[in-house]
């Protein structure tokens, strides 16, 4: 007997179709572009006023310090995908140099005093582990954020919109939601999209309120299953949970500061829009200029 047809439910009848229609009116409609003035290189963190910190720093009770990043180190989730690696870590000076007396000190022609060091070196992909975006990561149609030419973007570096804009920025209140939880699973399938109502129903259930100048913090759990799989497998640009393009306008509207999710990259995999990839950077970062965060570990704050 095959199986009865899926019947949509009354929310997903009222959701509109991704087209390549629905993708430009989103970048236009949702662009920030001189919002914050022509020479603006930081997009969405202006949402990060005086007052969002203070009243961030005001919440602090207890003092404790959980890190949301995985260990950059050769055990990370990257497979060859875009030709990124983990990173590669060289011993360049250890104590078994020391102990064998095979080590120089610069001035010094005889190392003074029983002295001995370690050094090392990393080599590594800016985009191999926990991150943030950069407003000059992302193009569309040989323009990014502020709508400046994608060539500012070379060999050399970036000339605008370079990451280091965001050194003195990221301090604000984070919000966790907790998708996978609100579902009551221990993580959302591949391929799963979290919808506007997902994030505002999840919100409530945690009686929380997003507010202007928040960083949003998605948990699907992805990451978490990875770890204690121990095998990564298709987490690099493979099939996975994440937002749904349709939630652009929420991302927006809200006025937050920025988004991060531990997924690969934190809309859903593959893609609503047949023949595109990651659409919904095309809005956040092009043009609304949305901080996000990929690859989060979010299981200790969980």
């Amino acid at each position: 007997m095959s199986p009865a047809p899926k019947v949509k439910t009354r929310t997903e009848a009222k959701r509109p179709a991704v087209t390549p229609a629905l993708l430009e009116e989103y970048c236009t409609k949702f662009r920030n572009w001189g919002r914050w003035g022509p020479e603006d290189e930081i997009g969405t963190l202006n949402f990060i006023t005086p007052e969002v910190v203070k009243r961030a720093a005001s919440l602090v009770r207890k003092g404790k310090v959980i890190s949301c990043a995985l260990n950059f180190d050769m055990h990370g989730p990257q497979t060859g995908a875009f030709g990124r690696v983990n990173p590669l870590h060289s011993m360049v000076a250890t104590g078994t140099d020391h102990a064998a007396g095979r080590q120089k000190l610069a001035g010094f022609e005889k190392i003074p005093f029983g002295w001995g060091f370690a050094d090392d070196q990393v080599t590594m992909f800016l985009q191999c582990g926990t991150q943030w975006d950069g407003l000059g990561h992302i193009f569309h149609n040989g323009k990014m954020y502020g709508g400046r030419d994608a060539t500012l973007v070379s060999s050399s570096g970036a000339t605008r919109n370079g990451i280091e804009h965001y050194k003195d920025k990221i301090v604000s209140r984070g919000v966790l939601l907790d998708i996978a939880r609100f579902k009551g699973v221990d993580f959302l399938r591949p391929g799963e999209p979290i919808y506007t109502e997902d994030l505002e129903v999840c919100a409530a259930k945690q009686r929380v309120r997003v507010e202007p100048g928040d960083i949003v913090l998605v948990r699907t759990g992805d990451v978490g299953r990875r770890v204690r799989e121990r095998s990564w497998g298709t987490f690099s640009a493979g099939d996975a949970p994440g937002l749904s393009f349709l939630t652009a306008p929420w991302l927006h509207d809200t006025r937050i500061a920025g988004i991060a999710s531990d997924t690969w990259g934190a809309e859903v995999r593959p893609n609503e829009l047949p023949g595109s990839f990651q659409p919904l950077h095309l809005v956040m970062v092009v043009n609304m200029g949305l901080l996000v965060g990929e690859i989060f570990n979010l299981e200790a704050l969980a």
